[in-house]
């Protein structure tokens, strides 16, 4: 490997092609969660940074569910910066891809396998930057977080926090390029909704089927989930909302300018401008979902037996919530449109999260961005779903969201999660050098302080 602590004397082609390889080597190893096997990954990124001359930790509640942590040493003039990234992957149906989802497959200039976007490439762009790099930098290859995190960073955090401990973070959660109207964007995530799901249970008169009355407790159960639609809990801005839509507004044409930053005009308007975006559909989806809490009604649950009229019935609700909510005020807004009936038992909630947009991590990866891509924008960005920065925050820790990624065409991004989801070998290539030198820089900033 040629390593330089600076980056002009860095062999990048060298590098790239270390981290497909490196990306291909992951990729072939299952790490379906469940059951997660992630100390196939542990165990594999040891061997690989031992031979660099770089010892790490493999820790964990058990040998096969592995996180692996390693850390170089500065000179202590600054706090380190954690490097996050996961090594479990969901699941797949094999029969549905072009390729076989653990092959690491190359075709096309893609490199196909589950966890090429989800979370793979970064575990390897990261391990190259540390590889590359003679700074105060904290590697942390988690288990779990596709279920939770509890056996992997949530662990770490409850068990072996010095291990991590770090002022700020880059995690997954943003980084990949997209475009609007033919203007490039890169959102970096400043902002993570908490998770509040809960349980809604109902109760009624039990009964034969054959004799149906209006205490049933499926159908009042029906008619609490009927009010759980998209735009059921009011609009509420964030400041990293104002941040992403101001900054996709500031590169568009007047008229399409205009027509966002009619969405920030006011909350009790910003979906009907939001409906009048001429934007896709997916696109004015998520905002719509940025710009609120929201309920997703996704499991129920009721009766044993089809001529009986259950007593009871119940439904799983995914509900997430904004920065600055608690579960408590939470509860307060969702009574408020649903009434009291029904009871609601919260499942595991997690705290939402938001970062600082004035940040020098923050303005460190908008340096690099504009010298490798000047034409684009790096605009903050608000996660509707979640990540292992859930656990990582209560450490103190500012967590970032920026996976360096190339814009691949519509679509692209939504294989996440999906069948032949893949990475392109020209963005490895290039994203491996943005997050390198945005470490390089952060690093080189903090010590100056």
């Amino acid at each position: 490997m040629a390593q330089s602590t600076h980056t002009h004397h860095i062999n990048w082609h060298e590098a790239g092609d270390e981290t497909v390889t490196t990306v291909r080597d992951l990729l072939r190893l299952d790490t379906r969660n469940p059951p997660g096997n992630e100390g196939r990954a542990a165990d594999y990124l040891r061997v690989l940074f031992e031979a660099e001359g770089i010892p790490g930790d493999i820790v964990g509640p058990s040998n096969d569910r592995g996180t692996f942590i390693a850390r170089l040493k500065g000179d202590g003039s600054a706090p380190p910066l954690l490097l996050m990234s996961h090594t479990d992957v969901v699941a797949v149906e094999p029969e549905r891809w072009t390729h076989d989802p653990f092959s690491g497959d190359i075709a096309d200039g893609f490199l196909y396998g589950r966890g090429a976007l989800d979370m793979k490439q970064m575990v390897a762009m990261e391990a190259m930057t540390m590889l590359l790099l003679k700074r105060d930098v904290i590697y942390m290859a988690a288990a779990d977080e596709e279920c939770g995190g509890h056996a992997g960073a949530g662990w770490v955090v409850a068990h072996r926090p010095e291990l991590i401990q770090a002022e700020f973070a880059l995690n997954e959660g943003g980084g990949s390029g997209f475009e609007i109207n033919g203007h490039r964007y890169y959102p970096v995530q400043t902002a993570e909704k908490g998770t509040v799901r809960f349980r809604l249970r109902t109760h009624g008169r039990p009964g034969h089927g054959s004799v149906p009355h209006d205490e049933n407790a499926i159908l009042t159960l029906a008619t609490l989930l009927a009010k759980c639609t998209p735009d059921l809990l009011p609009v509420h801005f964030t400041a990293t909302l104002r941040g992403y839509i101001t900054g996709i507004a500031r590169v568009q044409p007047p008229d399409i300018a205009q027509a966002l930053q009619a969405v920030l005009a006011d909350e009790t308007t910003a979906d009907a401008a939001v409906d009048r975006l001429p934007l896709e559909k997916a696109l004015k989806e998520r905002l719509h979902a940025m710009l609120r809490n929201t309920v997703t009604p996704t499991m129920l649950k009721a009766g044993s037996q089809i001529n009986v009229i259950p007593s009871e019935a119940e439904a799983f609700i995914d509900g997430r919530h904004l920065p600055g909510w608690t579960p408590a005020l939470f509860l307060e807004e969702i009574r408020s449109v649903l009434g009291s009936e029904g009871e609601i038992t919260f499942l595991d909630p997690s705290s939402p999260l938001e970062a600082d947009l004035q940040s020098p991590l923050f303005q460190s990866i908008k340096d690099v961005l504009k010298e490798h891509d000047p034409e684009a924008a790096a605009v903050p960005f608000l996660l509707t779903g979640g990540t292992d920065a859930k656990h990582v925050t209560k450490l103190g820790t500012k967590v970032y969201g920026f996976v360096p990624g190339l814009y691949a065409g519509e679509g692209e991004g939504r294989r996440v999660h999906s069948h032949d989801e893949r990475v392109s070998v020209r963005s490895l290539h290039w994203g491996v050098r943005v997050l390198y030198e945005v470490v390089e820089r952060f690093a080189s900033v903090q010590s100056v302080y």
